[in-house]
């Protein structure tokens, strides 16, 4: 997928809207910009299945040889799966942050967070504030 096509969390974690089985469903996972900002990644926690979750909570954690960083939910609902393939080869988060480095998938259970993801163009603006 396209990251013009996907929303994006001021904490950088992009979120792609679906429908499956009559449900709404975010797959989530880290920009490229956040990936690139966190340098070497050395482990990832991946988010608990059946765990519910509100925007800006915190999900699971990332480490690089920089820092432990949190990835945080940007909508409300439960956590309906995770890609189990990450921990053991982080580099795909470096080499397809949005398609293969997907971290989860959330089952929205509200409209929470929604209305605070930015397109794509806002989101290029935010981080070059950010780079700056």
């Amino acid at each position: 997928m396209s990251p013009e096509e996907l929303l994006y969390a001021k904490t950088h974690e992009w979120v792609l809207l679906t429908e499956e089985d009559g449900a709404k469903v975010a797959t989530v996972g880290l920009s490229a910009f956040a990936v690139e900002a966190l340098t070497d990644l050395v482990f990832m926690e991946l988010p608990k299945v059946g765990t519910a979750v509100q925007p800006q909570q915190s999900i699971c954690e990332i480490e690089s040889v920089k820092a432990v960083s949190d990835l945080y939910s940007p909508v409300e609902g439960e956590v309906i799966a995770v890609n189990e393939t990450l921990p053991d080869q982080l580099e795909i988060l470096s080499s397809d942050p949005f398609g293969a480095g997907w971290v989860c998938k959330i089952k929205l259970s509200g409209e929470a967070g929604l209305g605070d993801l930015m397109d794509y163009p806002a989101y290029q603006k935010a981080c070059e504030e950010e780079a700056h």
